[in-house]
Formats: structure tokens, sequence, C-alpha cells
């Protein structure tokens, strides 16, 4: 007993009336349940066409971010943030505050706030978290400026080096 229509070398497939779009008549069938289909709502899935019930794409779960992670993610952000900012500002002060060695603390500080965000939450991954963790190494750079790291224009794009590297690690 088969659910879909049976097909023989040399038959002509029998024309019926899509299930979605009853006026229009179709030759297409899902390849999951046999379901007549047009190609208005037909769905393109590695194995062959679906119809719009059979081919729902499911999030993966490494995408599936829960409110309750989110928050997990802004409470590890703020911490590592807060210290990130320590370290950065104390580095920057103890090694001069040069641009070109302020962005490599803030490669490092970027990836240890990404890093401690992501395990946070279960290495879960998405464009929330991705802000999560930018908002931390940005609140990290505000840290750090009074601590030692000082203030020129130039440092905005250490903090943009920072938030770039926290955004890889949970994007």
């Amino acid at each position: 007993m088969t659910t879909g229509p049976s097909h023989q070398v040399g038959q002509e497939a029998e024309s019926r009336f899509c299930s979605w779009h009853p006026a229009v008549e179709t030759r297409l069938y899902c390849s999951h349940c046999g379901k007549s289909i047009c190609t208005q709502c037909l769905v393109q899935v590695p194995v062959g066409i679906r119809c719009p019930d059979c081919g729902k794409t499911e999030k993966l779960p490494t995408f599936d971010v829960q409110p309750s992670y989110y928050l997990r993610a802004s409470l590890a952000g703020l911490g590592a943030g807060i210290v990130g900012g320590i370290l950065w500002g104390l580095l920057g002060d103890w090694i001069g505050g040069w641009f070109f060695v302020s962005s490599f603390i803030a490669i490092g500080v970027g990836y240890g706030i990404g890093e401690t965000i992501s395990r946070a939450v279960n290495r879960k991954r998405g464009t929330g978290l991705a802000v999560v963790a930018g908002a931390a190494v940005t609140l990290a750079f505000l840290v750090a400026l009074p601590v030692g790291l000082g203030w020129a224009p130039v440092m905005l794009l250490s903090l943009g080096i920072g938030v770039y590297s926290a955004v890889l690690r949970v994007r």
C-alpha cells in the first residue's frame, strides 16, 4: 500500500488539482505524502519537492535561543565586560596605549567575552547573542577608558575589532 501516486515507466502522470489551490491543475506530487501540489506551493528540499506541510523547516537546536538564554548571556556579558574592561585598561596603561598593541588586546578581550557568552548559553548561536556580545565589548571599552586605556578617536577602531572578535564567537 503506497501513499503516493504509482508511477510506471512509459505512463504519463494524471492531471489533478492542487490540494492548496483547487483551481490549479497540476501533475506534481509531494515526495513524502503524495498530495498533489502546484508550482506556487511546492517546497524544494534535498530529496525532491514537498508540500507546504511536509516541507516545513525546523530551526536547528543551535540557533533556537530561548529567552532564558538571553538572560544568561546578558549576565555573563556584564561580568565579562567589566572584568575584560579592567584588564584592557590596565594592559593598555602598562604597555603605553599604542593603537597596534591595543588592537591585539581588543581581539583578546572580544574573544574572551564571546567565549564566555558562548559557554554560558551552551554554545547557542544567533543574531541576538551577537548583539549581547557587541554590547559587552562596548561596556568593556567604556570601563577601560578611565582605568587607563586613554581616549583617542583611533581607539574606536580598536573597539570595532573587539566587537568583531566577540561576534564571531556567537553568530
